[in-house]
């Protein structure tokens, strides 16, 4: 496959990817109404954010930030933090994508036990910014961004960090089951592609 396919076949991936993000939000989520109009939710998006990156390294990441960011343009309550949610999306994935293709290299490994450990650490590396990162940059956000008083910013900002640590818990064990069970198909059917001829089994930590 030429350069030029290869990423042709990478952008209609990152497209599909984006679309399960978009979809697993949009359609797989418990809102939570809040004083002021604002709301937080339980959802599995997070999820799709996280296997995008394990399976397409950076381009998931992005396929995160534009599947949930478009899910937070299309709902009249989210619209305002569609900006945040797209960088902190993307931050998610480029975490994920880094710690598990650069820093482990799960494409070069057949070690089954190896993958699946370095899918939940990334999985759990990314999340875990997320936990923190999401309630913190929502505070700053809806105060002097959007003009919000200190009291609802902060009475938001509690609820983000409860919903997102919950989020997150689900959305490590979901991503991680279905990365490793769906891995054998996507060798085989090319979406994921070994980095070498014979692939080398990577020394286990």
């Amino acid at each position: 496959m030429t350069k030029k396919n290869e990423t042709v076949v990478k952008i209609a991936q990152t497209a599909l990817m984006a679309a399960l993000c978009f979809v697993s939000f949009q359609f797989l989520q418990f809102k939570i109404v809040l004083p002021g109009g604002d709301a937080t939710s339980f959802h599995v998006g997070n999820a799709f954010c996280v296997l995008a990156a394990l399976i397409l390294g950076w381009y998931g990441g992005l396929a995160g930030a534009i599947g949930m960011g478009f899910a937070d343009i299309l709902d009249p309550v989210y619209i305002t933090g569609a900006p945040k949610t797209f960088v902190l999306k993307l931050c998610i994935g480029l975490i994920v994508g880094l710690v598990a293709h650069r820093i482990a290299k799960i494409n070069e490994s057949t070690d089954k036990k190896y993958i699946f450990r370095w899918s939940m650490i990334a999985s759990v590396a990314g999340l875990g910014f997320n936990v923190i990162a999401d309630p913190i940059v929502g505070y700053f956000y809806k105060q002097y961004i959007m003009g919000q008083p200190q009291q609802m910013a902060e009475v938001l900002a509690k609820w983000s960090a409860a919903t997102t640590f919950v989020n997150a818990v689900i959305s490590v064990i979901l991503a991680g089951v279905l990365y490793n069970a769906l891995r054998p198909v996507l060798l085989k059917t090319g979406i994921i592609r070994q980095k070498r001829e014979e692939a080398v089994t990577a020394k286990s930590i």
